[in-house]
């Protein structure tokens, strides 16, 4: 090994792929350095100096394993995750779905990293490629550094590219009139009532999508590309997609039922839990772009809100994501670099659950390329498999135009044999299950 190169793993970027890879390797024996800018260095969206920050929302989703993403939290418990673990320690109450409390979260991650055998935090910022044969692992998410983002532009053929996702306020729960809300989940799932909701008649919805459309929004720079993750679209532009386009997405009020009127609302304002004190609450779904000043006076003409104190108020964001399927090789490592490893959001996953489990498949390829052996990815009937075989391209067309996506059942293999439409998921989950286990008992996975 040259002179000057770190006899240990590399691992870039203490966010959730990147504590995800670093635990997973040291639990397997592998000495690891935890590289992590903060506090030295911020991105645009950080707001702490904590491991694991959570920008955008504190939810991970479902945990309903006939849904894709609770599948792959079940495959993920399984292989001992730590960023599941630090979330069962940080949770708050959100019907099916595990959302956490981010203090708390953050701290439990930083807890299970410190405690991690031959694993050392360096605090500093990764500006370059190291020279090989230094292994590293890139797991610095949507808000890549610009001197590092230059570097893997170089080096990568294809480069970097970008689009821009929006982050949704928070607002103070006392500053909310519950005589203008109500508490339910969607068809009474979790406790029935964890999500507290703003109803909206027709005219108060129709008045509030007239002033999203009319509002001023934040202006990009001339060299800015808009491109939206479809699945994570700001209000104002679903607005601009028809009048209705709101209320068939985040503000649908299917499921619900206003006690005061026993009807079901026109549309709902859906709010969820921040903390385990329950001081706080994020409007899901509604990232949005919209100046400050515009935000604050919209909101506040929303059922509740009136008097709202926003604790956070929306904001957009950079993503900076790799073409994976010309960049990477099938063990995720640079086809120009494979000394250089990639794991997290920075592949084109994305999500929580999606950037940890992608931290996960990495460090599995890692310690393949140490042990000198090929490289053996999860099945893709599994979810950890689907998230691979979009990644590495198989699971789309060769025309398709890559962009980062979810875990979503389209990206899993079709069955090989017909299957009736209604019993499709329970088919794809129960193989996913079978192929998951026969996988870890092959592997000796622990």
């Amino acid at each position: 090994m040259p002179c000057g190169v770190n006899p240990k793993v590399i691992v870039v970027g203490a966010g959730l792929a990147g504590c995800e890879a670093a635990v997973q390797l040291a639990r397997r024996g592998i000495a690891v350095d935890l590289w992590e800018m903060k506090p030295h260095k911020r991105t645009p969206a950080q707001r702490s100096d904590g491991m694991a920050e959570l920008v955008c929302s504190n939810s991970l989703r479902s945990n309903n394993p006939e849904n894709a993403v609770g599948l792959l939290k079940a495959e993920l418990r399984a292989m001992g995750s730590p960023i599941l673990e630090a979330a069962e320690l940080a949770k708050v109450p959100a019907g099916d779905a595990l959302a956490v409390d981010r203090v708390r979260f953050s701290a439990e991650v930083e807890r299970l990293v410190t405690a991690a055998p031959g694993l050392t935090v360096v605090r500093r910022e990764c500006e370059d490629l190291p020279a090989p044969p230094q292994l590293m692992v890139i797991c610095t998410g949507p808000l890549t550094s610009e001197p590092l983002a230059r570097a893997l532009a170089a080096e990568s053929g294809k480069g970097a590219l970008y689009f821009y996702d929006a982050i949704a306020p928070i607002v103070s729960a006392d500053s909310i009139n519950d005589d203008e809300t109500f508490r339910q989940s969607r068809y009474g799932k979790g406790d029935g009532d964890d999500y507290l909701n703003l109803p909206l008649d027709k005219p108060q919805y129709q008045a509030f999508v007239k002033a999203l459309r009319e509002a001023e929004r934040v202006v990009p720079h001339d060299f800015e590309e808009l491109r939206y993750f479809e699945g994570c679209l700001p209000i104002e532009v679903l607005a601009d997609r028809g009048e209705d386009a709101l209320a068939y997405g985040p503000m649908k009020p299917v499921g619900l039922r206003d006690p005061k009127t026993g009807l079901r609302p026109h549309a709902v304002v859906q709010l969820r839990l921040e903390d385990l004190g329950g001081t706080a609450y994020n409007l899901v779904g509604f990232q949005t772009r919209l100046t400050y000043p515009e935000q604050k006076r919209i909101l506040r003409t929303l059922p509740g809100l009136g008097g709202a104190e926003f604790l956070r108020l929306g904001q957009i964001h950079r993503n900076t994501f790799l073409q994976a399927p010309q960049a990477l090789s099938a063990d995720l490592s640079l086809k120009q670099r494979p000394e250089i490893f990639f794991g997290g959001q920075i592949t084109g996953v994305e999500g929580y659950v999606e950037s940890c489990a992608c931290g996960l498949i990495a460090a599995l390829a890692v310690e393949a390329r140490l042990k000198g052996v090929t490289f053996d990815p999860p099945p893709a009937t599994t979810a950890l498999g689907a998230l691979y075989r979009h990644v590495t391209g198989e699971a789309h067309p060769k025309d398709y135009a890559y962009q980062p996506t979810n875990i979503i059942f389209g990206l899993f293999p079709p069955p090989h044999t017909q299957v009736p439409k209604s019993q499709r998921r329970v088919h794809l989950v129960q193989r996913a299950q079978r192929d998951f286990q026969v996988w870890r008992a092959q592997e000796s996975r622990p």
